[in-house]
């Protein structure tokens, strides 16, 4: 009999991970990693330690990355505006469950889609 053994981690802001636990869990390069936070898909958990590590919920952003990366062969600028879009659809639809349950409809602030929010001009 063999048995086994599993682990389970909350995905939040409040726990953190490094870009090596990333990069274990994606199958992304660190250079790709970083190109995600230079893009500003995703941020460090500290602003001013980007070294410190990543909140938790970006393992889901990285594994994400990875797929829109493997079925679509996207280059850097194409998987940053796919991760920009697929946040935004789902902001959006998380308004429109909010204002069909009667919580009043409250359109969610996104930056101006000119790639100013990519980090490109």
């Amino acid at each position: 009999m063999s048995m086994q053994v599993t682990h389970a981690v909350w995905l939040n802001d409040t726990a953190v991970c490094s870009i090596e636990q990333l990069v274990d869990v994606s199958g992304l390069s660190p250079d790709d990693i970083r190109y995600l936070v230079e893009d500003g898909v995703m941020a460090p958990a500290d602003a001013s330690n980007p070294g410190a590590g990543f909140h938790s919920v970006h393992v889901l952003t990285v594994r994400q990355a990875r797929r829109l990366q493997d079925d679509f062969e996207l280059d850097r600028n194409g998987l940053a505006l796919a991760l920009t879009l697929l946040r935004r659809i789902e902001s959006l639809e998380q308004a429109l469950h909010m204002a069909q349950m009667g919580h009043g409809f409250v359109l969610p602030v996104a930056g101006d889609f000119d790639g100013k929010d990519l980090g490109h001009d």
